[in-house]
């Protein structure tokens, strides 16, 4: 899988490749809350609609036919990384994204929401059956700058660490679900990316980026 297309993990499903320790520290002082994700920079109406493009990605994939990914507006047609989750039943069933802003937000849904769909290799393929009763969370991501490991804000930012050729992100809700301090962010998305927990004491690249996080299943 390319670097640039990822699995995530939800507090739903936490391989222990990505964090096999559900303690870490209490939030720090001055932490935003689990509320505080999004930015709102995405109209009622545009989220409808990429809420709706995942849905009619999946449902296509079933036919093996390709649907039109020609942006609607100019705002859609914007390079973003996202992030698509799949839920059935309130547990994970899948989910996919591309970490670097390689194509338009409109296109970026589409193909992420089909490949949690069937190219998530922690879960079987999405069956036709199951497909209407999914419920889709996006994660749209800001590009990510470089941050200062003190500057690091839970519940704000999503953290990108990058070391030896490896590369490995969390988005900003993960450390709320999970109740982690800043030092415990740091060291999963460390683990993330495969490398050594302190590797962001050792010279590893850390990166931020901010989220907006809506859909079906958080009633966004």
């Amino acid at each position: 899988m390319p670097m640039w297309l990822l699995q995530h993990n939800s507090s739903s499903a936490v391989p222990a490749s990505v964090a096999n320790k559900s303690e870490g520290g209490k939030p720090e002082a001055g932490a935003a809350s689990g509320h505080e994700f999004s930015s709102q920079e995405f109209s009622a109406e545009e989220r409808t609609l990429l809420l709706r493009l995942a849905h009619h990605s999946i449902s296509s994939g079933f036919e093996h036919r390709e649907i039109s990914l020609d942006p609607p507006t100019a705002h859609l047609a914007e390079a973003r990384g996202a992030f698509t989750s799949l839920y059935l039943r309130e547990e994970l069933r899948g989910c996919v994204g591309y970490i670097l802003p390689t194509c338009s937000v409109f296109r970026a849904v589409a193909e992420t929401a089909r490949a949690a769909a069937f190219d998530d290799n922690r879960f079987p393929p999405v069956t036709q059956e199951e497909a209407p009763h999914l419920e889709i969370e996006l994660s749209i991501l800001s590009p990510a700058q470089p941050i200062r490991a003190e500057e690091v804000v839970i519940g704000r930012h999503g953290l990108l660490m990058s070391w030896h050729g490896r590369r490995g992100l969390l988005l900003p809700q993960v450390p709320v679900e999970r109740v982690w301090d800043r030092t415990t962010f740091l060291e999963q998305t460390c683990r993330k990316a495969g490398l050594p927990l302190n590797a962001w004491q050792k010279g590893a690249t850390i990166e931020a980026f901010t989220a907006e996080v809506f859909g079906e299943k958080t009633g966004q």
